[in-house]
């Protein structure tokens, strides 16, 4: 579903914000990628997006090159960000029908959908309201709403439990867990690692732009004998 090869990114000629990466995330897996601040986490899910171009290297995209057949290759995913950037001047309805149309959701499913999510995260009665009037935590509702709305295949998600109460966290999880179960891939950066270790079905840890290991979570649990915290300071730590 998703294959990175060899993707670099370098800032000025001179710094590495990611090295030579290579990542192959299969249909029905949750994909934990994790890492300090700074190790190359959001400047690799950009890349993966569209939003930033890789210095070397291929992106693939349920087969498709990113690079050469951009369009086709987004039609594959959806993303949410780390950070809410959204246009607030607008309605959280406006918000949605404009996502639906962006992603092809005919009229005939996009109301019984964009009832479904908001709903399920208790934002339907703000829906008629502007999107500046939006607490953190209900633009972040807002854009998962938007991003889940095309049923598209991949979901790549940067951080995005944070700002969530416990209710809407707990079902997000339970979205991304029924929609792997369904043939579905997930590609998931948090720094919960208790998260991680939940629901994940590999994990990858990258530092300083390096990938440090990639495997089953409990098979990089069951070598170290210890945590996934422990883990992750462990390999993390002294690089």
């Amino acid at each position: 579903m998703l294959v990175l090869e060899d993707v670099s990114k370098t800032y000025d000629g001179k710094r590495m914000a990611v090295d030579r990466l290579n990542l192959k995330v299969q249909a029905g897996e949750i994909f934990g990628f994790i890492g300090p601040n700074g190790a190359g986490k959001t400047t690799t899910i950009k890349m993966l997006t569209g939003l930033l171009p890789p210095t070397a290297g291929r992106i693939m995209i349920n087969g498709v090159d990113l690079a050469i057949s951009p369009v086709e290759a987004k039609r594959n995913f959806t993303y949410v960000p780390d950070h809410p950037e959204i246009f607030t001047a607008i309605r959280g309805i406006d918000y949605l029908n404009f996502i639906a149309d962006m992603h092809d959701v005919p009229t005939s499913k996009r109301r019984a959908r964009i009832e479904k999510y908001t709903q399920l995260f208790a934002i339907e009665d703000a829906l008629g309201e502007l999107i500046h009037s939006y607490s953190h935590g209900m633009k972040q509702k807002l854009l998962i709403c938007g991003a889940l709305l095309p049923q598209a295949p991949l979901f790549i998600l940067d951080e995005p439990l944070v700002g969530l109460d416990p209710l809407a966290a707990k079902r997000l999880k339970e979205i991304m867990v029924k929609h792997c179960a369904a043939g579905g891939t997930v590609f998931f950066s948090s720094h919960l690692l208790a998260v991680v270790d939940q629901i994940c079905d590999r994990v990858a840890v990258i530092n300083q732009g390096e990938l440090v290991i990639c495997d089953r979570v409990e098979r990089i649990k069951n070598g170290f004998a210890q945590s996934l915290e422990d883990i992750f300071l462990e390999l993390t730590q002294d690089a």
